[in-house]
């Protein structure tokens, strides 16, 4: 394939990928997650300017934090289903790397707010730390997922010609 990046997915791996059910789990929850990102921002945030409203911010990143882990547990099962390994496979090393301190971050809100050994700011500024964590996570999967459908686009080309 001259020109073109290197695939992803090698075409039993993108087999694998198509027939599991965690393919469309993993869209599902992506989905949702950066859903509740966005209005969650939007509360700690708020709170931050103002002060009102710690308690809808707390479940909000509460609530971000237990949908990251779902989805990071069936992204797992996914990346074990077309790779053959549960993570770090060798197509998302990198972001399963970014992943982890993701995570890290946001398990660190939860010991903050849970132990109480952090002030509310504090632990919102933790949430911040994690929700930048994120949208650079969420930029490494966006731009892999763009490049597996330009090397499907480059590969069905040389097919057809």
């Amino acid at each position: 394939m001259s020109g073109s990046p290197p695939p992803i997915y090698t075409p039993e791996q993108r087999r694998r990928r198509d027939a599991s059910p965690w393919t469309q789990v993993q869209g599902v929850l992506a989905a949702l997650q950066f859903v509740i990102f966005l209005c969650s921002l939007g509360l700690v945030v708020r709170f931050l300017m103002t002060g009102d409203g710690a308690g809808v911010a707390t479940a909000s990143v509460v609530t971000k934090t237990f949908v990251l882990y779902t989805i990071m547990v069936t992204g797992a099962i996914w990346e074990r289903e077309v790779f053959g390994q549960y993570l770090f496979a060798k197509a998302f090393f990198w972001e399963d790397v970014v992943s982890m301190g993701v995570i890290a971050l946001h398990t660190l809100y939860l010991y903050a707010w849970l132990s109480g050994s952090f002030s509310v700011i504090e632990q919102m500024y933790i949430a911040i730390a994690a929700y930048a964590a994120y949208v650079v996570n969420a930029g490494q999967f966006l731009w892999k997922f763009r490049r597996a459908r330009l090397t499907a686009t480059f590969a069905a080309a040389e097919a057809a010609s």
